[in-house]
């Protein structure tokens, strides 16, 4: 495959979750471009966070691993308990099954790029501050109880 053309690609801020909890992502611009490429073994996606934005809600999966690269600007990591400054070259992995959710957020004045490196969820998926849970089997958010939205 040649080149990816990020231009061709339309960029989205396109979420599943329900309100009250899609607003913190409105800012979330993202690019698939593991599904452009071709991709099947897993997803890769080009996202932009505008200053205030959430990558996600902080969430961790029961099934797949996730890692992300800081290509320009600043985000903060949030995890259970801690908060990591990350910048342009950063790192961070998650690995499937482990209860430490996670998020980014652009704290700063200028727009975020990263990618992030992963599959769609398949399995459970938590959301450990927020009355929501991704059911892998149905694909379905439900409330932390199993009633549906």
């Amino acid at each position: 495959m040649p080149k990816i053309d990020l231009a061709a690609i339309p960029a989205t801020n396109r979420t599943g979750y329900p309100e009250p909890y899609a607003r913190d992502v409105a800012g979330r611009w993202y690019r698939r471009l593991g599904i452009a490429a071709g991709l099947g073994d897993f997803g890769v996606t080009h996202v932009r966070l505008d200053p205030g934005a959430w990558s996600s809600q902080r969430h961790w999966h029961e099934g797949e691993d996730e890692f992300v690269v800081i290509l320009s600007g600043e985000a903060v990591l949030v995890e259970e308990g801690r908060r990591t400054p990350m910048r342009a070259g950063d790192c961070a992995a998650f690995p499937k099954g482990q209860a430490d959710g996670h998020h980014l957020i652009n704290e700063g004045d200028a727009p975020c790029l990263l990618v992030a490196i992963g599959r769609a969820s398949q399995t459970d998926c938590h959301y450990p501050d927020i009355d929501l849970h991704l059911d892998g089997a149905t694909q379905s958010y439900r409330h932390r109880d199993g009633r549906p939205w």
